[in-house]
């Protein structure tokens, strides 16, 4: 991203819906444009190269998953999700399907900046050289070149089933990962369904390193869906 106003294409049909994040946006400093369509959309992200979009999946003409996975075929500009379909399953496939986070309607303009900004930070890290270690709030830190977990300045111990989960997490932090995308990427491609495996490992994890495990400061539940790693600062 350079040093421009972030421009932002919004992919909404409903045009009381496009103006309020369209004023939302300018006025938190972004750049906008619009699209009203799956296929407008394709074309304003060709031609704009946005640095982020804004994704409604009821549009007219093709369904928003399959405006993702066109986009995903040659970009990899942050996609949010922001539609009425709030039912779990659906923001799995959006997530699964290439979106990297997912607004259910109807929501707030501070929320929206909040996920917004974000997603441009992940994806300004992903252009950057990887950082050899990473600070998860203030008493977490993860060293990827030793290998090692410290919490409040103390060296914890993590199997390595732990250490690859959390890793993980940390090359997303602060997006949404799907539970089968943590058990394709950590167990392998033949345990994407294995949810009890996931669940028993982020148990331990919360044990290991956060203050109160039953109230997770930084390994986030999202119902239904999967974890995020809630970075602060």
């Amino acid at each position: 991203m350079s040093d421009a106003k972030p421009l932002v294409l919004v992919v909404e049909d409903d045009s009381q819906m496009r103006k309020f994040v369209r004023i939302a946006l300018e006025s938190h400093d972004y750049r906008v444009v619009e699209a009203s369509s799956g296929d407008e959309a394709v074309r304003q992200a060709s031609a704009y190269a946005p640095d982020a979009v804004l994704l409604d999946l009821g549009l007219p003409d093709m369904d928003g998953l399959a405006v993702a996975k066109r986009l995903r075929e040659w970009s990899a500009v942050p996609i949010l999700v922001i539609s009425a379909r709030g039912q779990e399953d659906m923001k799995v496939q959006a997530l699964d399907g290439g979106a990297d986070d997912y607004l259910t309607k109807p929501f707030g303009a501070a929320e929206l900046m909040a996920r917004l900004r974000v997603a441009l930070r992940h994806a300004a890290r992903s252009r950057e050289a990887p950082s050899a270690l990473v600070r998860i709030g203030d008493d977490v830190e993860l060293d990827l070149v030793k290998r090692q977990v410290r919490v409040r300045g103390a060296e914890v111990h993590l199997t390595p089933i732990e250490y690859k989960l959390l890793t993980e997490l940390a090359k997303h932090a602060g997006m949404v990962m799907t539970h089968r995308h943590l058990l394709e990427q950590v167990w392998g491609p033949g345990h994407a369904h294995q949810m009890q495996y996931l669940r028993v490992y982020m148990t331990q994890l919360r044990h290991k390193l956060e203050q109160t495990p039953a109230r997770p400061r930084y390994l986030v539940t999202e119902p239904g869906i999967g974890y995020r790693l809630k970075v602060e600062g």
